[in-house]
C-alpha cells in the first residue's frame, strides 16, 4: 500500500443537490455535540469542507433558500429511488 503524501489531492462527485444538503447539514451541526471529534484535524477538515461548499452556494442567501434546499433535498431522495 502506498503513502498518502500530504500534497494529494483527492476529487469527490456530488451532484449539486447532494452537496447542497450536504453543506446544510454541516451548517447546522457546525459547533453542536453532534459532532464528536477525536482530533483537532478532524474539525478542521469539517471546517475547510463546509466553506468550500459555502463558497460554492450563492443560494445561502437568496430569500427562496429553504425552498431550494427542500428541491434539493427531494432530488437527492428521488435519485436514489
Amino acid at each position: 500500500m502506498s503513502e498518502v503524501t500530504a500534497d494529494e489531492g483527492v476529487t469527490l462527485h456530488l451532484t449539486r443537490s447532494e452537496a447542497l444538503v450536504l453543506f446544510e447539514w454541516l451548517a447546522r451541526n457546525d459547533g453542536t455535540e453532534a459532532l464528536a471529534f477525536e482530533h483537532e484535524a478532524e474539525q478542521k477538515v469539517i471546517w475547510t469542507l463546509e466553506g468550500q461548499l459555502e463558497k460554492a452556494f450563492r443560494e445561502v442567501l437568496d430569500p427562496e433558500y429553504a425552498v431550494k434546499l427542500a428541491q434539493a433535498g427531494s432530488h437527492v431522495m428521488d435519485a436514489e429511488a
